[in-house]
Parts: structure tokens; sequence; C-alpha cells
């Protein structure tokens, strides 16, 4: 947890669960699972255990570990931000109690000066669960999709009541042929980063950018990706884009 994030779309990050576990090809390479072996070296309990060494990179054990200590972290930030809840594991895991995902929503309903930045890969226990949450306009919920294959992950997140519903299309993986925004209001698209990069084609994130624009979708593009992401930068057809979504402007 942190009050300040270098991600480009977010402004805090908020750790309330640690440890998660690989489910799709969009994890392989989970800075996450870097980051939390680092942590853990760095003698912070709350992520011992949640990673091992397999063929010289840090895997995901599946062991997840709640974090009461963090709980009401955000209760004490006086000046409101745009925070990314569980950066470093998700929410919805199976292994989060229902109880616990409650009272993590209970603090962002009692913080409405913050915004919270919601993602998920477990898209099918969102739509479960959804109904059991309290919802707030300052709660963005989100799902991550890495090809074409998980696009019915949006098709859950388009039955959750948040007012601000977004999609996460990174690491993108291949090229995405459905993109159909319907009741969705933000698409943020990147490449993958880091010593074991997988490339991004352009013409895959141009698709995604017209796509937005054509279905009036606010359109966010982190960065190009690979092993120096700050060397390949994050222009796209010589400008940034960097929108944010209105609430109620859903395609």
């Amino acid at each position: 947890m942190a009050e300040s994030s270098n991600i480009e779309w977010t402004e805090a990050t908020w750790n309330p669960i640690t440890g998660c576990a690989v489910l799709s090809p969009g994890c392989t390479n989970c800075y996450a699972m870097r980051m939390a072996k680092r942590l853990e070296a760095m003698g912070q309990e709350k992520y011992k255990g949640t990673t091992r060494i397999s063929g010289g990179r840090p895997k995901w054990t599946g062991k997840l570990k709640v974090d009461h200590a963090s709980l009401e972290l955000p209760m004490r930030w006086k000046r409101g931000r745009r925070i990314f809840v569980n950066s470093m594991s998700d929410l919805f895991h199976d292994d989060v109690p229902l109880d616990f995902i409650q009272q993590v929503f209970d603090v962002m309903v009692r913080t409405p000066r913050h915004t919270y930045q919601v993602l998920t890969k477990r898209a099918e226990r969102l739509s479960e669960l959804e109904g059991k949450l309290r919802w707030a306009p300052n709660i963005w919920m989100g799902v991550s999709v890495e090809t074409e294959d998980y696009w019915w992950r949006v098709d859950h997140l388009r039955r959750v009541g948040a007012q601000v519903r977004f999609v996460s299309l990174e690491p993108l993986l291949g090229p995405l042929t459905t993109l159909d925004f319907r009741g969705i209001h933000w698409a943020i698209a990147g490449g993958e980063s880091g010593p074991h990069a997988r490339p991004v084609v352009g013409e895959w994130v141009r698709d995604i950018r017209d796509a937005c624009v054509e279905q009036g979708v606010a359109f966010h593009f982190k960065q190009w990706g690979g092993a120096n992401k700050k060397r390949s930068g994050r222009i796209l057809d010589d400008r940034t884009w960097d929108d944010l979504p209105r609430p109620g402007q859903a395609a």
C-alpha cells in the first residue's frame, strides 16, 4: 500500500489482501509476483509465503493473507485520491471471505472523498456477490481481459451495480474482435512489461481506441511495455490518451 503510485491510471494503492494464484495467461508475468517476493525479502510479514521461485522466477503459491491492520488505512488519508484496490491481489479471489469483502466495501462507502478502482479477473464471483455488496458512486468496478477468449468477463461486469464500470485490456496478448462496450464507461489498454514481456501489436491497440471513440467510451493507453517500458513509452499516434470516465455516460 502506498499513498502514491507509478501506475499511470491511479494515484495510490491499498492492499488489505495479499497473495493470489495464476488464473489465466495474463497472470503469467504478473508484476505483483515479483513485487511480493521483493517485499518479503525486505521483511514485510504480510507477503511471507505468498510466492515461491519456479523456473528462476517468483510465482504465486496460492496463499492469501487478509490484512486487518490495513483495512481502514484510506480513512487516515485526508486528501481525496484515486485508489487502486488490491494491486497485489484480487478482492474476488475464491478464498477471500464474503464478510471481509463487505468490510472493504464498507470502508469505501464511508470515505466518499476517495475514488476506488477495484479490478478483478474473477468476474463470475463478482457477479455472484454483487447484490450482497454496498455500492456507492465512488466505487469503480473493472475486469481484466487479455485476449478474446476472456471477453466473457465483460458480460459479467455489465450486471454489476457500479456507477462506473471499466475494462483493463492489459497485458494485451492478442487482437480483440468483439469490442462491444455497452454498459462500460472506461477502457484501459497496454502492453506487457518486464523481463519476459510478450509483444503487443499496434493494430490491436488502435482497434480498441477506435471502438472507444466510436462508442463514446473513455480510453486510456497505459504503455507499449516491453523490457524497458519507459523507453518504449506510451505515445499512440502522436499523443497520449488519458481519458477518465464520466458516470452515466456508458455506451
